[in-house]
């Protein structure tokens, strides 16, 4: 039995489920998610999709909700924005312990090292593109694609801040005057709100699926909302070093080389969506913070093993992660 899943129970559902399969099937567990948790499931003629479910234990209903990610990829399938085609929910936990759905298997590569960047002559191509989707999910009327009810939209940014400080309590593991201050300058002046969008909330190369130079499925939608569309774009600039660069968290593969520069994404954006980015810096800040904080309760999950025993991850990175985030949220911050 692979972990988190019921190879049986799963197997039946499949095929009662899902057209044209042919099992028995074969189960892998895909390595980079840190939260919900993704499977390759391969049936007997080597058709692939997608399985995800929450985390084995510790699970926070509204972090993990399956039928929610669910219901945002299916009703995107109809829009420009590349997402895998959705196949299947399944909400009976008697199958495999957990809500679960399932997608198509897309082809291609995820870009999560350097090592696994996109090709010398397709990087600048991927760069406009990474922009390019973005401006189309932006571009998407909630109503239209029945969102509307996704989120409430207004004030993201100083909900989020409540939110997540609330989780920060809850979660950390050691105290960092770093995020407390930085949650306190945030607070103190919210810039205004220019949009409502669907926001994806984990916008970077990390959860895309790349073909060249194009995006073949934009993945993890797990804190898609309504939201403010420079959260997204503050979030992808910390994610995209420039040329030689560090990240603050995870890997960089930009900073390879042959990618737009941060300076080029934000005037890209700007030009494809008419936005004002003048207070890019806080959004910055913002994005850095909010990740210090979900990286905080991944670290108290992993402590708690939430994941597994079959992860490999080197746990206390996430630990050091997080003091590296709270650094650099507090370097983009409004001064007091």
């Amino acid at each position: 039995m692979t972990e988190g899943i019921d190879d049986q129970k799963v197997h039946e559902w499949l095929i009662a489920n899902v057209q044209d399969l042919q099992g028995p099937f074969t189960y892998e567990r895909v390595a980079g998610g840190r939260s919900n948790l993704t499977f390759v499931a391969t049936d007997a003629v080597g058709r692939k999709l997608i399985v995800r479910r929450p985390p084995l234990s510790h699970v926070i209903e509204k972090a993990h909700d399956m039928a929610r990610e669910y219901r945002v990829i299916a009703a995107l399938g109809s829009t420009p924005v590349p997402v895998p085609i959705a196949r299947g929910l399944c909400l009976d936990r008697a199958v495999t312990g957990a809500d679960f759905y399932v997608m198509d298997f897309v082809d291609g590569f995820v870009p999560h090292t350097e090592a696994e960047a996109a090709s010398i002559d397709d990087r600048r191509g991927l760069s406009r593109n990474v922009i390019d989707v973005l401006g189309d999910l932006h571009d998407v009327e909630p109503r239209q694609v029945g969102l509307g009810d996704l989120g409430r939209g207004t004030d993201y940014v100083g909900r989020q801040l409540h939110r997540w400080q609330q989780a920060w309590e809850l979660m950390k593991q050691r105290d960092l005057p770093a995020m407390d201050e930085v949650h306190r300058r945030l607070s103190a002046i919210v810039p205004p709100q220019q949009r409502i969008v669907i926001a994806h909330g984990d916008y970077r190369l990390g959860n895309m699926m790349v073909d060249a130079d194009r995006i073949t499925g934009l993945l993890d939608w797990e804190l898609c909302t309504l939201g403010d569309p420079l959260a997204d774009l503050g979030y992808l600039i910390n994610n995209w070093a420039d040329e030689g660069e560090h990240a603050e968290w995870s890997s960089a593969p930009t900073a390879i080389g042959g990618f737009a520069s941060r300076t080029e994404m934000l005037d890209w954006y700007g030009d494809r969506t008419g936005l004002d980015l003048d207070d890019i810096s806080y959004y910055r800040s913002f994005a850095y913070w909010r990740m210090g904080c979900i990286v905080e309760g991944v670290y108290a999950r992993f402590l708690q093993g939430a994941y597994g025993t079959d992860h490999g991850e080197n746990v206390s990175s996430f630990a050091e992660a997080v003091v590296r985030m709270s650094e650099a949220a507090l370097e983009h911050a409004p001064t007091p």
